[in-house]
């Protein structure tokens, strides 16, 4: 027994800080990586007057997206289904330099949805530079925990199926303007996390779908994908 103690002493305190990154550090560690990524890359780029269409942009990483296109002055159309949230990141955004800015509450889930955001993102704007695919859900249960299988289509729909809606009715407007499809992916996409079992599958779909269709898109529109 006291080998047991001994060997539980040595072990237990560096598996606790581990599983305390794991599930409490590293999401945010990977928040600040991606926010950072994101905002190297429009450092390069002059989007001033540009149209951005950002899914997911009444919080978190969309949210934070949306003004940092907005300090560089793009035009910005917000896609969430939150509509109380989407008025007050749409308001923050003239604030910061958007000279324009619509809210589009809706579903990516739902096709029809996906087809009112590009074609009210037209009608306004007439045009559409760049798409970033944001809105997604997360997973913090077993799979073998799920109650009935079903329960998890939600993060697929949302994560996968909610992307490539949307992408699929932009691509004859993204083609015309020359422009961009930014996913915004994740490290679980490759890195194995417990709990996470249908969201590390639904990004690992983004990146191996993204991939194929930049190949299909090139030359007409660019896709990049963030997945740090």
């Amino acid at each position: 027994m006291d080998v047991l103690h001994i060997i539980l002493n040595i072990l237990l305190p560096p598996l606790t800080i581990i599983f305390l990154f794991l599930f409490l550090f590293y999401p945010i560690y990977l928040f600040i990586k991606l926010l950072n990524c994101v905002r190297k890359h429009l450092c390069v780029e002059n989007v001033a007057g540009k149209v951005v269409l950002i899914t997911g942009a009444s919080s978190g990483i969309g949210e934070h997206v949306a003004y940092e296109y907005a300090k560089k002055g793009a035009d910005l159309a917000l896609v969430a289904r939150r509509e109380d949230r989407l008025q007050i990141v749409a308001e923050t955004s003239r604030k910061l330099g958007s000279r324009d800015v619509i809210i589009i509450p809706g579903d990516v889930t739902k096709i029809n949805d996906c087809m009112k955001f590009i074609s009210e993102t037209i009608s306004h704007f007439g045009k559409v530079d760049h798409l970033i695919n944001n809105a997604g859900v997360s997973q913090t249960v077993l799979f073998e925990n799920f109650s009935q299988i079903q329960d998890a289509n939600p993060i697929m729909d949302t994560n996968f199926w909610g992307s490539t809606y949307i992408t699929y009715y932009a691509i004859p407007h993204l083609r015309k303007s020359k422009g961009k499809i930014v996913v915004i992916a994740s490290a679980a996409a490759k890195i194995a996390i417990p709990v996470a079992t249908i969201y590390s599958a639904s990004k690992a779909a983004l990146l191996g779908f993204y991939e194929a269709l930049r190949i299909e898109l090139n030359p007409d529109i660019k896709v990049e994908l963030f997945a740090e």
